[in-house]
Parts: structure tokens; sequence; C-alpha cells
């Protein structure tokens, strides 16, 4: 430990940095990436129509679907075409990601539709690194601690934090890193507070399990109960006789009266006397997270059995801090206010870890052996992190193209395939030398990303029917600008670099 508070401080901020820094790198860039998850789930699946149908048009197509082929199953469940989605899936059981059967929403007919993660894989690496859920949300609960204290420790250690934000001196080498690791940290530092503290929040009764354990034993549907301010009915069984389904139009209407837009149904006993319809709200209409906060109606006469439950304050609180954190509210305009401020935060993160290498660059021997041989895995794992998580990204998306339609396994195919580059990056990195390295991981990266909308040219028939993937693939085109960008300024010598070279070039000529 150092004397004095700030040294400690500085010791705390570069060093946790460092050994947590790649792991909050990935969370960072695949939950920038899964701002837009559906978005990319609508890329990679590009067999889904794009259609302009009524919800309760597309209910009756997906009712007369079920009723044909799983009328002996339940209970049914129904997502509905949204702004964000244009798929219509229909399901039996208890289905909770992936599965399901496409249907056209105009015309009612299956879709064959390729097998894909999509992009729910980024939404889940985000939170559990693929790891299973369990231990991977612990893991990320560790990481987003370890950033609360390199935050708050590189407020300590800045004393001249708001004059250094206004200073950027390009090409001064470790001065331009520093530089730009503290513009980005101080002109987002409310927003990275906030994702980081609102992502612990989502989780709280994993992390601190104590007060559910000792006033509920553990029993989270018991809690789940008291929050809401009431107990479920208990229903005693009747004996259920043969009806017809309540028509779904006035329905969907009323949900959506009191609850905003729509996402899908449940329907529990479809077709006897005591069927249960669950209508879902869609994220997004308010700050607050939705999720679970439904109606439920009568199957056969249309009466509303439950409207949408209030929280009590403390469930409130919780859910707005999830809000915050999951930016389902605000459209498009909070969506990419957030992937802009995630774009920084990565920005943020690279930095910090380029200036660890970059200050101990011309001095590892000095500190030992060990050191020494710390700084250069340390600049290799940077290269495979940085440079090869971006390239590992975007192979999955050329991955979706690619890979054979009728593959078995396909989605797994697609997740082997991201890991498998981001492994080879790693190899690379330390088979090449770091400078060109990392060049070469960035060039290559830009290129794929700037090929994107070639590739989806020559695997499609009607590759730019969609609006939302134009702008996807546009976007691609502009991330692919910024790592040419960056590939170019890295072999660009600088002062101090050209400086270095010139020594050693007269060292060896003496």
């Amino acid at each position: 430990m150092k004397k004095t508070f700030t040294q400690s401080m500085a010791w705390l901020h570069t060093w946790g940095g460092l050994l947590f820094g790649w792991l909050l790198f990935a969370i960072f860039l695949t939950g920038t990436l899964a701002v837009f998850d559906q978005e990319i789930d609508r890329w990679m699946r590009p067999e889904v129509p794009v259609r302009d149908v009524p919800q309760a048009q597309a209910v009756e197509h997906a009712l007369a679907w079920l009723g044909e082929h799983k009328a002996g199953e339940q209970p049914w469940s129904i997502s509905l075409p949204t702004d964000r989605s244009p798929e219509l899936v229909v399901s039996t059981g208890d289905r909770r990601h992936g599965g399901g059967q496409h249907l056209d929403p105009a015309s009612g007919e299956p879709l064959e539709v390729r097998d894909t993660a999509g992009g729910l894989f980024f939404f889940r690496f985000h939170f559990t690194l693929d790891l299973p859920r369990d231990i991977g949300i612990w893991v990320v609960g560790l990481a987003a601690m370890a950033i609360l204290a390199a935050l708050v420790s590189g407020i300590v250690i800045h004393k001249k934090i708001f004059k250094e934000f206004f200073t950027f001196r390009p090409g001064k080498g470790q001065r331009s890193w520093l530089d730009a690791h503290n513009a980005s940290a101080v002109l987002l530092l409310p927003f990275h507070l906030m994702i980081s503290y609102t992502g612990l929040v989502i989780f709280f009764l994993i992390y601190m399990p104590a007060a559910l354990n000792a006033l509920f034993d553990g029993d989270f549907r018991a809690y789940a109960e008291a929050q809401h301010g009431h107990a479920e009915e208990r229903r005693a069984p009747v004996a259920a006789t043969a009806a017809p389904l309540v028509a779904m139009a006035p329905i969907l209407a009323e949900a959506q009266r009191q609850m905003g837009p729509v996402g899908g149904l449940v329907i529990h006993n479809p077709g006897r006397s005591d069927a249960r319809i669950e209508v879902r709200r869609v994220l997004g209409n308010r700050i607050a997270l939705t999720k679970g906060q439904n109606m439920v109606f009568h199957g056969v006469t249309g009466e509303m059995l439950e409207g949408p439950p209030q929280m009590r304050a403390s469930q409130l609180t919780q859910r707005v801090m999830a809000g915050l954190h999951f930016a389902q509210f605000g459209g498009y305009p909070m969506r990419w206010l957030y992937f802009l401020c995630g774009l920084a935060s990565c920005a943020m993160i690279a930095t910090g870890l380029l200036l660890f290498t970059v200050k101990r660059r011309r001095r590892p021997e000095a500190e030992g052996a060990v050191a020494a041989a710390t700084y250069r895995f340390a600049e290799r794992a940077n290269v495979a992190v940085i440079a090869g998580l971006v390239l590992a990204a975007v192979a999955y998306l050329w991955g979706n193209r690619l890979l054979p339609a009728e593959l078995a396994q396909r989605r797994a195919w697609e997740v082997r395939l991201f890991f498998l580059v981001w492994a080879l990056s790693l190899l690379h990195a330390w088979l090449r030398p770091w400078r060109r390295a990392w060049r070469e991981q960035l060039w290559s990266a830009a290129a794929l990303c700037a090929a994107l909308p070639l590739l989806s040219a020559l695997s499609l028939e009607q590759p730019w029917n969609d609006t939302t993937r134009v702008l996807l693939e546009l976007t691609s085109v502009a991330m692919a600008l910024a790592l040419g960008w960056t590939a170019w300024r890295s072999d660009r010598p600088t002062p101090a670099r050209a400086s270095l070279k010139a020594s050693s070039e007269l060292l060896e000529a003496n």
C-alpha cells in the first residue's frame, strides 16, 4: 500500500483497472450492441417479412395455426409484431428463449426462418459472459463493483479533472492516451456511474438475498405477491367444459388503452370454459421496467380478471433503476444516445488499458523479469480483447449469412464462430509483433464491417427491403470508417516514437 491516500487510490485505479479492464471492455461492448438486440435479430432473420398488419389480425392467424396444429397442448404463447420486431411467433409450453414457429403476419402461413442466436447472444453475454447463468451473474457483478471503485478512485486522483477534460494533445504518445482517457471519463461520468450501479440493482436479490431468506424463506413468489400488495387469489377447481375463445380484438383494445403497446399473449386452457388470457405489454412505454406487469382476462367472457398491478414504492424504485439500465424507454432517440455513450465508455476502458502499457513500454526490465512478462502479456491481451473482440463480433454477423441454413445446431455454430475468431485473435496477437497485430486486426475488422452490405447483397434476393436492416448496415460502414481511421493513425509515427526510433538507430550506428 502507498504512503498517502491519493497514492493508494492511484494504485487501486491502475491495477484494478488492468485486472478488470479486459472483462469490462467485453461487458460494455456487448452491452452497447445489445441496445439494438431486436434490430440485430431482425437483420439475422431476413426471411421474416415486414408487414403493416393490425395486431388483432395477426392474433387471429396465430390462433388458427395453433388450433390446427397444437390443439391438445397448452399454454399457447403468441409474440406479436411490434415497432421494433416484425415477427409473429407462436409456441406452446414454457418457452423462454428461442424456438417456436414463425408465421407470416399477413397470411398466417408458416415461414422457414434460419436458426440463429440473434442479438440475444450479445444481451446474454453482457450479463453472463456466456458462462452458466448463476456463475456469470456473480462475475459480472464483481466487475461492476470494480468499475465503480475505478470511477471513484479516478475522481480522487485527478484533482484537475474538469480542466483536463478541455485538454487534448494529439500526437503526443502517452499524453494523448491520458487526455483521451480523461476526456471520455469526465464527459460521461454520470452515465458510467448510473449504468454500473443500476446493473447491480437489477440482480439485488441474488447479490443480497438475506432479506428474502429472512422474510419469505427464500420464496420469490411470496415476495412478488407482497410487493404487489395482494396475494394471488386461490380459486377452487371447477369442472371445465368445452367453450370457444372470446374475440381478441376487444381484449387487445382494452389492454392497449390501459397499458400501451402490447407485445404478446399467453392463453391458458384454450378451448375450455376456464380459459384465461394473459396480455403482455411491450417494454418501453415507461421508464420503470414493466416486465411481468400484465393484464388477465377470462378466455370465454372477456371479463378483466386482473388489471396492471400497482407496485409498491420499493419495487417501483428498483424497476425504475432497472429501466434506466435497459433503456427500453424513449424510443430510438434514447437508444442511439445509450449506444453512443456505450461506445464512448468502451473508448474510456480501451484507452486506460493502452495507457498502462504505453507508460511502461520503455522500462519493463527495470522492474524485474516478472513485471516485464506481465507487461508483454498485457500488450498482447489488449490487442485480443479490444481489436479481437470487435473482429469476433462482426465475424458473428458474417457467420449468420455464410453458414448453411440447413446446418444442424446452426445457432450454436454462430456462437462457436464468435469464440473461435476471438481465440485466433489472441493467438495472432501473441505470434505477431504487437504493433503489427494492432494494425492487422483493426484493418480486418474494418474490412468486414465495410463489406457487410455487400455480403447481404450477394446472399439475399432482396437485401435492402427493410429500413432497419439498411440502418444497421450503414452503422456497420460507419464503424468501418472509425476502425480504419484508428488503424491508420496507429501506423503513423508520432514525434515521440520517431525520436525513440532515431535514438535507437544512433546507438546501433555507434
